[in-house]
Formats: C-alpha cells, structure tokens, sequence
C-alpha cells in the first residue's frame, strides 16, 4: 500500500538519485522534479535516469526567464550582498525552485515534498521555510533529518555501493572531489577538498570564469542601461541585447571571457556553522557593480544611506530562506520606490578579473557639473560653508571643554 506521492527535487545527482531509488522501497510514489535555472544538465538524461530509477511521472521546468527577472534582479537591484561579499547565488535560486515544486504538488493532488539538502547546510532552511509559506499544510520529506535513512547510509561509501546494487549511474559523482551548486547566476564549489580553508583554490576548480591565463590582454568596454534600478540594454561588442534572461545571459559571457566575479570565503551559515565557499558570479558581478555606480549620480544622499541601511536585511531574509516572509515583501516595496530615478547608462570597462565603472549619464541625474565646480560659483556660495562648519563644531567644542581634547596630551609645569 503507498503511503502517499511525493514531489522531489530532483538533480540527477548522486543524493537525489540515491534518496528517488530509497522513496520508492520505502512506500511512496515518486513525482520526480527538475527545475531549469540554467545549470549545465543533460535534463533528458535525468529523466531517463529518473524513470528508470521508478519514478512515476518527471517534471522538468524552464525558470530561466522567471528566475531572471523575478529573483535575480530584484536581488541585485537591492544591493543585498551577505556579509559584504556573496552575490547569493545559490540563495536566490532557491525560492522560485521551491514556488514551482509547491505548483507542481498541487496539480498532483501529492501530499509529500521532498528535497536532497544534508541537515547541515543552509538550503534545507530555505526550501522548507519557502514550503510552508506557500502551503502550510504541506508535509516535507527531508531524508538527512530521517532516522530510517541516516541508519540505512551512513556516508558517500554506503550511498555509492547502494547505487552499484540497483545499477543507478554515479561515474561523474566519482569522479568530482568538492561539491557544486549551478545555476544561470553563478556557479559555487563547497566541501571535499575545499574545506580546509588555508588551503588555496586550485586554477582548475573554476569552471564558470575562463582560466586566468586565457584572460584578454586588452581591456573592454561595454555600456549597460537601466530603467528603475534594472537592466534594461546592453552595448556590447557592437551589438545591442534586450530581454532580461538574453542580456543576463550575454553578461555572463562577457564576465567569464574576462574573469570577473572569483570570490573564495568562509560564510557564516544560518544554521550557525562557518563554511568555505568559491564562487563565480561573472555576470553578476558586472551588473552589481554597473548599479551601483549609477546610484551614486541619481539617488540622494540620505535615500541612498537608508537603503544601505536595509541592504544587508534584504540579503540576510534572501541567504536564511524567508524570500516569502512578510518583512521581505515589505522590503521589495521600500526598494522598487529608492530605483524610481535609476535610469540611464554606465560604460565599464572589463579587464583582468575586474568590472570597473569609468562613465556614467542620467536624465535623472542630481549631479549638477556648476555646484561641483572649483571654477564656477554655480548657485552655491562658499562662504556660507563657514557658518556650517561652526554649527557642527558646536558639539565638539563643548565636549572638549568637559572632557578635554582627545588625543593630546597636557604639557607638565616645568
């Protein structure tokens, strides 16, 4: 008798191959799902993996665009960078795979969602906590938390020897000494020969961004035009790209050409365990930058300071998993408002694992070429700077009469 149908997500990998095969000795019909986020997969080859496997019925789904312009951009066009440094690469991708996953539970009437994420890592947060803030009546299947198959596979040997008994292939698994994560924003390495964190990065590790050797040895330039914070055309190379999923697509290939976007760092997971991480956001990484630049010409200043306020939030709800939090919606709101005035273009220039801003316009521009001027009056008179700089001396002279100077010593009576 089945204990009920689940939709898995499923990779092709080694876990998810391994965990589909499990499901179905354990009792339960499997719905197998594939989410097309622009990884490098062979999806026919997973879902003839799949089906032979035993699963009931395959699903493979092209989020390409969706992911591009409902994830990837808002996103980016919240400057959410976690810790200072991570673009969110794997984070972004996971709500709109777990949206889609719910979908597809719905139209099969299933009872069960199931995903591959260890008990250790951050993704079992985000799909779960995605799960139940689109359907909380949702039952999750996680195996990694399950008594039943943590006794049943102690480790990769265990999982590797089951998958010789029932004749699922495992060669690439094999053969790869680190674990990877691939989608159309970036590409991660993690574990196996990466978790010491003292030792470096191999050249060969990196498989999203062209190997340093191959980088040009003359710079270019491109120019990227926004509209409200988001991209909107790209002038490159003499031709011009519209479209969000194209133009992401076409910076992605420049900033692999060019080696743009390497980060290797060790995180703080939301589970509370430090992780060393290699990541490659080359598109990303040119967009980010590109932006950001922009913002300075058309974003005022105290705006600009309270939204870098609620930034690292933004990116802190995107990595812990709450994407479909209340708060998050909230923030989405705060921030279409900020990139009103977003709009107009900055050329930059790629070159040697850089993305470097050298020119920017704006019909918004709050620039004004006169005011910044050492050469013009431009509506602004400098002598009115002085009674400025006495009224916030005020404060400092006052604690200096307290409390003394800081930092100068009191000369001794001779």
């Amino acid at each position: 008798m089945s204990k009920g149908k689940v939709v898995l997500a499923y990779s092709g990998g080694l876990d998810t191959s391994i965990i589909l095969k499990w499901m179905i000795e354990e009792g339960y019909e499997v719905v197998a799902y594939i989410a097309d986020v622009g990884q490098k997969e062979d999806f026919e080859a997973a879902k003839a993996k799949a089906i032979k496997i035993g699963a009931s019925k395959v699903y493979i789904e092209d989020l390409k665009e969706e992911f591009v312009r409902d994830y990837i951009y808002p996103a980016f066009k919240s400057q959410a960078v976690y810790e200072g440094r991570y673009l969110l690469g794997t984070s972004v991708a996971r709500p709109i795979i777990a949206k889609r996953q719910i979908e597809i539970a719905i139209r099969e009437n299933a009872e069960f969602v199931g995903h591959g994420a260890t008990g250790k890592g951050n993704d079992q947060v985000r799909f779960e906590l995605s799960y139940y803030a689109l359907k909380p009546d949702i039952k999750v299947l996680a195996p990694w938390k399950m008594d039943e198959f943590l006794t049943r596979f102690k480790g990769r040997t265990d999982m590797l020897n089951y998958a010789d008994q029932y004749g699922i292939p495992v060669t690439a698994t094999r053969k790869k000494p680190y674990s990877e994560d691939d989608n159309l924003l970036h590409i991660s390495h993690e574990a196996g020969i990466l978790e010491d964190p003292n030792a470096p990065c191999a050249e060969d590790v990196y498989s999203r961004t062209s190997t340093i050797k191959d980088w040009p040895d003359e710079p270019e330039l491109i120019t990227l035009h926004f509209e409200n914070g988001v991209p909107a055309k790209l002038e490159a190379g003499g031709k011009t790209t519209t479209g969000p999923l194209v133009l992401f697509s076409a910076l992605n290939d420049l900033g692999t050409k060019h080696g743009i976007g390497r980060l290797d760092m060790v995180e703080n997971r939301f589970v509370g365990i430090k992780s060393r991480g290699v990541y490659e956001t080359p598109g990303g990484e040119i967009l980010h930058v590109a932006h950001r630049d922009l913002e300075g010409l058309t974003l005022d200043r105290e705006v600009m300071r309270l939204r870098d306020t609620l930034s690292p939030k933004v990116a802190e709800l995107i990595y812990n998993g709450f994407w479909f939090a209340p708060e998050f919606e909230l923030l989405m709101h705060f921030m279409d408002k900020v990139q009103e005035n977003v709009n107009g273009q900055v050329q930059v220039q790629l070159f040697k694992g850089r993305a470097y801003p050298i020119a920017r316009r704006s019909d918004d521009a709050l620039y004004d070429p006169q005011q910044a001027s050492m050469d013009e009056e431009g509506g602004y008179d400098q002598k009115d700077a002085a009674g400025f700089i006495r009224i916030n001396a005020v404060r400092l002279r006052n604690n200096t009469d307290k409390r003394g100077a800081a930092g100068v010593k009191k000369s001794k009576a001779a």
